[in-house]
C-alpha cells in the first residue's frame, strides 16, 4: 500500500495534493435501527467502530491509497484522539507535518449513526474550528500540484476569511484548486468569504443537496429552488439541479455535482455530461463523497478529461462503501480503474 513506510517527506519534492480542512475520529454506529431511545434505555446495535473521520482526512487517505503524494493541513488537540488521528494518517502515507496540535483544545469528534446508504451525524468541532490561514505553510502550497479545501462551513469563521488568499497563492504557484463546502449546519449557506474562495477554486464539488442550497444562497433569487431537498430524480428535481449548475458554474468554473448512486453531473464550460456506474450494494456510505473527491483529483492529475476523472471518482466512492467507515475500503488505483472503465458518459454541449 502506498505510504506504508514512515520516512520523512522531502521538503523540496513536489506534492501531488495538499488537503485543507477537518481531521477528527468518527465513532461509527451501524445497524438497521440506530435511532437512540431516551429515558435511559439501552439499545443494542451490530457494531460501533472508532475510525478515521473528517472530510479532509478521508480525502487525504483515499488519495494516498490511489497513489498520490498527499499532505494534510488541519488541527487536532494534544490528546489521545489527536494521537489516534495522526497515527492513522501517517500509517496511510499522508504527510502530517503541517497538522497543528492545539494544547488547549480537544480534538474534534463525530458520532455517525449509519444505516446503509443514509446516516445522521453529530459533531463537536473542538480543534477543527481553530485552523486559520496562518497555519498553512506557504512553502507547502508552493510545492503542491493541487490544493483541495474540505468542509468550508465547519471552518467558516477560522479558515474562511483567509481561504481565498491561500487558493490564489496556490494558483499563482502553478497548482489547480478545488473546494467541497460540505453541509452547512448553520443553514446560512455562504457569505462574502465563501464567494471569494469559490472565485479562486478551479473546481467546485458539492453533492446534489448542497448544490441546490449553495445556488439559492449565492445566485439569483430562486435559482436552484434551495428550500426543497432532492428526492427521486423527477422532472422538477432535474430542472432545479440544472438551474443550480448554471449558477455554480458561472465565470468559467468547472463543477462536478455528486449524485450518490446516480453518479455525477459534470459542467465544463458549455459541456454538460452525466457519469454513471453499475450499482453496488453499500455496507456504509460514510466518506463516499470524500473518496469521490480523491478519485476525481487523481484522475485530473493523471491527465484525464473531467468526465473520465469523475468516473474514477465515482468508482473510488462506490468501492469505499464496501466496509464500515470512510477509509477501510478506499480502493487502490488499479481497483478504481477497473470499475471506472465500466462507466457510461452522456451529455451535450
Amino acid at each position: 500500500m502506498p505510504g506504508s513506510t514512515l520516512s520523512p517527506p522531502d521538503p523540496g519534492r513536489p506534492v501531488d495534493l495538499v488537503v485543507l480542512g477537518d481531521c477528527n475520529p468518527d465513532v461509527l454506529v451501524l445497524g438497521e435501527d440506530v435511532t437512540p431511545a431516551f429515558g435511559q434505555q439501552e439499545q443494542l446495535v451490530p457494531g460501533i467502530s472508532l475510525v478515521t473521520g473528517g472530510s479532509a482526512a478521508i480525502t487525504a487517505v483515499a488519495a494516498a491509497r490511489l497513489g498520490l503524494s498527499v499532505a494534510l493541513v488541519a488541527a487536532v488537540g494534544a490528546d489521545p484522539a489527536g494521537e489516534f488521528m495522526l497515527g492513522q494518517l501517517a500509517g496511510a502515507g499522508v504527510d502530517v507535518a503541517a497538522v497543528a496540535v492545539r494544547g488547549g483544545l480537544p480534538t474534534g469528534m463525530t458520532v455517525a449513526l449509519s444505516r446503509g446508504g443514509d446516516r445522521a451525524i453529530l459533531t463537536a468541532l473542538g480543534a477543527v474550528a481553530s485552523l486559520t490561514a496562518a497555519d498553512v505553510p506557504g512553502a507547502l502550497l508552493a510545492r503542491a500540484r493541487h490544493v483541495h479545501a474540505s468542509s468550508y462551513f465547519l471552518l467558516e469563521d477560522s479558515l474562511g476569511p483567509g481561504l481565498a488568499g491561500l487558493l490564489a497563492a496556490a494558483r499563482a504557484a502553478g497548482a489547480t484548486t478545488s473546494l467541497d463546502t460540505n453541509w452547512d449546519p448553520s443553514g446560512r449557506w455562504g457569505d462574502a468569504h465563501l464567494a471569494a474562495a469559490m472565485a479562486q477554486a478551479d473546481l467546485l464539488l458539492p453533492n446534489e443537496a448542497e448544490a441546490l442550497r449553495l445556488a439559492g444562497a449565492l445566485g439569483p433569487a430562486g435559482a436552484g429552488r434551495p428550500a426543497r431537498a432532492p428526492g427521486a430524480a423527477g422532472l422538477e428535481e432535474a430542472a432545479a439541479l440544472d438551474g443550480a449548475a448554471r449558477v455554480l458554474a458561472a465565470a468559467g468554473r468547472r463543477l462536478v455535482v455528486k449524485l450518490g448512486e446516480r453518479g455525477a453531473l459534470c459542467v465544463d464550460g458549455p459541456l454538460e455530461q452525466r457519469v454513471s456506474l453499475p450499482p453496488v450494494t453499500p455496507v456504509d456510505a460514510t466518506g463516499a463523497g470524500d473518496c469521490f473527491n480523491a478519485g476525481l483529483i487523481a484522475g485530473l492529475l493523471s491527465g484525464l478529461p473531467l468526465a473520465r476523472a469523475a468516473a474514477l471518482g465515482c468508482a473510488a466512492g462506490a468501492l469505499s462503501t464496501g466496509a464500515p467507515g470512510g477509509t477501510a475500503a478506499a480502493p487502490d488505483r488499479a481497483a478504481a480503474d477497473r470499475l471506472a472503465r465500466l462507466a457510461s458518459v452522456s451529455g451535450q454541449s
